[in-house]
């Protein structure tokens, strides 16, 4: 029978050096941990090229002095502040592991039994998770794949920013001119952009005369809006009951979101075409792209967050990295429902859920699954959920064997073997 269950790899023996860190943003802590439990107290360096070098020549003298062999360095996961370092140490003869930080604290608690928290008491703690087996691997990502993911995130901070302002745009259209979004539903559109810049208020829109309109709207909108909008957008216009008083301010602020929004788009554009230059780069993204419903941001965004897929040897390792492992609290004749545990990459899991959303309209891949839990009373999320496994598990499978996805594939087979 094949085993297709991971493993936990033992990286630790009795010549193994266990090197842990606390990062810092400007002061990292650095503490040894030889066999037997021989150690060295923490001790601090800084965050700079001369003092990296300190602390790998310190580490080599120490490894050197107790006739050990390996090396395993190991620091919590504190996103950009250990990257230097990290990429650093990559190039050594050493194995890098991270840390959840929520053992960290459990097993900080456990020794002391209290939550108390200092730079130095933090890596005797890393180096206890390390020995106890519990450590994960680093993903670093190379080449096109790092690139990847600076683009994903870059995408993600400006979509974030730009929803802030399109908040802040309608808060002001409400106060001038309420109606313009019971005509116009979606005020993100270039449509709607191009009319807020160049006719914010109600009188500009009337000043105009309804022909004028209705042609220019036609024109904006490329044909997509006809007479009948722009007739409800002028009388709309007529009978508006937006405000009048400090209306020079608000014109002048939404006149800098609206220039501002487009700025961001116009950024967007240009990451997502260096998203798809980078992710023609990758040898098994066009396999994994050719799932339906599936486009290159979200499988940009899937390698960025992976590093590289070949480094997977199983589909459940890759499900814990996403955070889309379950588990289950059940105790005696309690039995508990199963969830996922997201203690994983929240980008990941954000990606594939939207994902799953395109895959489960009308004619999409996962229509009838997804319908067919429903049809057994599972709620709408968790089915999403569902779905959203599903796909983790076909992407993997598509990028291991460098195959293009078949729909119907089962079926299709059943029909080649009975012929």
């Amino acid at each position: 029978m094949k085993i297709t269950k991971t493993k936990k790899l033992k990286v630790v023996n009795e010549k193994t050096l266990i090197v842990a860190i606390d990062i810092g943003k400007v002061v990292h802590y650095g503490y040894f941990r030889g066999p037997q439990g021989y150690d060295i107290k923490p001790f601090p360096f800084r965050n700079t090229q001369k003092h990296f070098k300190d602390f790998w020549d310190k580490i080599v003298r120490y490894k050197t002095e107790n006739k050990l062999e390996d090396i395993v360095i190991g620091f919590e996961s504190t996103r950009s502040y250990a990257e230097p370092l990290v990429r650093y140490l990559a190039q050594k003869p050493v194995q890098l592991v991270q840390i959840n930080p929520m053992h960290t604290k459990r097993i900080k608690e456990l020794i002391g039994n209290s939550p108390n928290k200092t730079d130095r008491k933090d890596p005797r703690v890393i180096a206890d998770v390390i020995a106890l087996g519990h450590a994960l691997t680093v993903v670093i990502p190379e080449g096109s794949a790092a690139e990847l993911r600076r683009l994903i995130q870059a995408r993600e901070r400006v979509i974030k920013i730009r929803t802030i302002m399109i908040n802040q745009l309608h808060h002001l259209i409400y106060l001038i001119f309420p109606e313009f979004t019971q005509v116009v539903k979606n005020i993100k559109t270039k449509s709607a952009l191009y009319f807020l810049k160049n006719y914010p208020t109600p009188e500009s829109i009337v000043s105009l005369g309804l022909e004028p309109l209705v042609l220019l709207l036609k024109k904006v909108s490329r044909g997509k809006m006809q007479r009948e909008r722009a007739v409800s957008l002028f009388e709309a216009a007529q009978h508006s009951v937006g405000i009048h008083e400090g209306r020079q301010g608000m014109l002048l602020e939404i006149e800098h979101l609206v220039s501002d929004i487009e700025n961001k788009n116009r950024f967007i554009d240009q990451l997502e075409e260096k998203l798809t230059y980078h992710l023609d780069c990758i040898p098994y993204s066009q396999s994994m792209l050719s799932v339906k419903g599936v486009g290159p941001v979200t499988i940009a965004g899937l390698i960025g967050e992976v590093g590289d897929f070949g480094r997977f040897k199983t589909v459940s390792e890759i499900m814990k990295l996403a955070g889309f492992n379950l588990y289950e609290v059940s105790s005696g004749k309690h039995s508990g429902q199963r969830h996922i545990s997201k203690r994983g990459r929240s980008l990941m899991r954000k990606l594939l859920f939207f994902a799953a959303i395109g895959t489960v309209r009308s004619n999409g891949i996962m229509h009838k699954k997804y319908h067919d839990m429903l049809d057994r009373g599972m709620p709408r999320v968790k089915a999403l959920v569902a779905i959203a496994r599903k796909l983790l598990c076909i992407l993997f499978a598509l990028a291991r064997d460098n195959m293009v996805y078949c729909d119907n594939y089962n079926k299709a087979h059943k029909v080649a073997l009975a012929a």
